[in-house]
């Protein structure tokens, strides 16, 4: 792939950026129950910034205690975090990025167990609050008074930025948090200078805005806010583009256009789109506002092709391009892109956002070193000078193969035409984890996998069955099974016939076959791991390895950790534990 600007320096205020990629912030709980900086997160950060990006912003802080929003959440209300947040920051440049750090507080979207505070908001209009489980929350209708202590506080987590060594903050106006809840008339209903018109629905967070950047002025202040929210008494795609001009007339240097409320219609999952979504489905929002700002726009979601991000900038759609989930797939997306490499694709199936929802830290499924940098970083693979053979090109055969190619010489043996095993009927299915499931975006990150082996030089055998003929296997050192799983019963052409012809996704089946019964019983009830009956067909001579879900009948997750673990060594969580290997 050709060189773009994408790789290219830009600048965001007073701050040069090596290229316009930009880490967006992703909640991730690595902070310890009080908020503070642990190894963790600091690893975690790290492997962004290794990983060639531009600019990492620091996931959400809130600048006091009421706004605090989640379990596990970084703190920056008070001096206390400083030396944490000095040694992020210098983590960060160590590696060879800039550093930002979101300031967003919760408002409404939060509750008493979570913050200590009794939550507030621009008025007393009742929030729907997940945070492990889910309440109801009417918060405290903000004074006059109230509304001058919370601007007073972003400005002083601003100014600890900036002593902590951070080279930029991000004001989080957007995704249904407080200052977004001032510019959404149904969240809204003061009869003051802060509410009623847009201008003065805007009044708070441009007066942040305006107040952040006269205190902290050598810091670039990037302002996030959504394009539409996406539900009836939300803000308009008309509005955002008046605010966007407003806020760069405050003193923003670069608005970042993404979307998506949780009151957003028909679903809050188009504040992180899913991969039945389509590829950059917020990027008209960038563009339009492009056009009326002199400052540069950032543009945000389902930019994990990087066809399509360089497609964005080099057609002047947009001046920066965000990345969080694809960075939690790929920490080295940007390394990879600038050397012609193949990039690991995500999934956008959401099941990093929504394990976090419910009190999970955060994790990858095509990713099991995402959350575990320390563990995983510190590792090297098992095997060296080996001859290796992976029976099954499915996603843990193909993760494998690509992961003991260096050092190893790999060869993965297909029996059929295609690659992806079980996989590739995944599609098919009404629902992957938690969200509708689209074909394309599951073939194409199996087609990654392929390019990715082929790269690392994985000699790939489709239509060959070395368990029908020993012969094949003759000369290796080490054999792994990745053979998935079996059906009982001989129903599994029946269950591939009627995703085939895509019944599953239709009436009365699609409702019955995306609920979770059905998807436990068919995914993992109902197959049987065909590991150790393929091992006896092995001849003896070489170690042999099972995994995936020929070990173990199960999700995507526990698969490709399993092929993770068996080059590198067991997680911390499956030491001692049940293993499939």
């Amino acid at each position: 792939m050709p060189l773009s600007r994408l790789l290219k320096p830009g600048r965001i205020g007073p701050l040069a950026v090596k290229n316009r990629v930009i880490m967006a912030p992703m909640t991730t709980r690595k902070a310890d129950p009080k908020g503070f900086v642990t190894d963790a997160a600091v690893a975690y950060y790290r492997a962004r910034a290794v990983g060639g990006v531009g600019l990492i912003t620091v996931e959400m802080a809130s600048p006091e205690k009421a706004g605090k929003h989640r379990q596990f959440e970084l703190g920056i209300h008070d001096d206390r975090f400083l030396s944490g947040l000095a040694r992020l920051a210098d983590a960060i440049h160590a590696a060879g990025a800039k550093a930002s750090i979101q300031l967003g507080h919760g408002g409404g979207h939060t509750r008493l167990d979570i913050a200590g505070e009794t939550p507030i908001a621009p008025s007393a209009v009742p929030h729907r609050v997940q945070e492990g489980h889910t309440e109801t929350v009417v918060p405290e209708a903000m004074t006059s008074a109230r509304i001058a202590q919370t601007q007073a506080a972003f400005v002083a987590a601003a100014e600890r930025a900036m002593r902590a060594g951070f080279d930029a903050v991000e004001i989080h106006a957007a995704h249904g948090y407080l200052l977004s809840q001032f510019l959404a008339p149904a969240e809204n209903c003061r009869t003051d200078s802060y509410g009623g018109s847009l201008e003065n629905r805007a009044r708070f967070a441009l007066e942040v805005t305006a107040a952040v950047k006269a205190t902290v002025p050598t810091l670039a202040l990037t302002f996030r806010m959504n394009g539409d929210d996406f539900f009836d008494g939300g803000l308009t795609e008309d509005e955002a583009v008046q605010v966007a001009r407003w806020a760069a007339e405050a003193g923003a240097d670069a608005i970042h256009m993404t979307g998506g409320h949780y009151r957003s219609q028909p679903s809050a999952a188009i504040m992180i789109p899913p991969m039945a979504s389509g590829t950059t489905p917020f990027l008209r929002f960038a563009e339009r506002v492009r056009g009326e700002v002199s400052v540069p726009v950032i543009a945000v979601r389902r930019f994990g092709d990087p066809g399509a991000a360089i497609a964005a900038i080099e057609e002047g759609r947009t001046d920066f391009v965000a990345l969080g989930r694809p960075l939690l797939a790929d920490p080295d997306w940007v390394n990879k892109v600038a050397a012609g490499r193949q990039v690991r694709r995500c999934l956008s199936c959401n099941s990093c956002v929504d394990g976090m929802r419910i009190g999970r830290e955060l994790r990858c499924i095509v990713n099991p070193t995402t959350g575990r940098e320390l563990a995983f970083g510190r590792r090297q693979p098992k095997r060296r000078g080996q001859k290796i053979a992976v029976i099954g090109g499915g996603p843990a055969g193909l993760t494998y193969a690509a992961l003991a190619a260096s050092g190893n010489a790999v060869t993965l043996f297909e029996r059929e035409t295609e690659l992806g095993g079980g996989f590739r009927f995944a599609g098919l299915a009404p629902r992957f984890q938690g969200v509708e499931a689209d074909t394309d975006t599951l073939l194409a990150y199996v087609d990654g996998l392929r390019h990715a082996c082929e790269e690392l030089g994985v000699r790939i055998r489709r239509a060959t069955d070395p368990v029908a003929d020993r012969g094949l296997l003759g000369g290796f050192d080490h054999v792994v099974v990745a053979t998935g799983a079996r059906y009982r019963f001989g129903v599994g052409p029946i269950i591939t016939g009627v995703l085939r012809m895509r019944l599953a996704r239709k009436a009365p089946l699609r409702t019955i076959a995306g609920s979770d019964a059905a998807r436990d019983w068919f995914y993992h009830r109902l197959r049987r791991a065909a590991g150790l009956e393929v091992e006896r067909h092995i001849a003896p001579g070489a170690s042999v390895e099972i995994i995936g879900d020929a070990g173990l009948a199960g999700k995507t997750e526990e698969a490709v950790l399993t092929a993770y673990e068996a080059v590198f060594g067991s997680s911390p969580e499956h030491a001692g534990g049940p293993r499939r290997l």
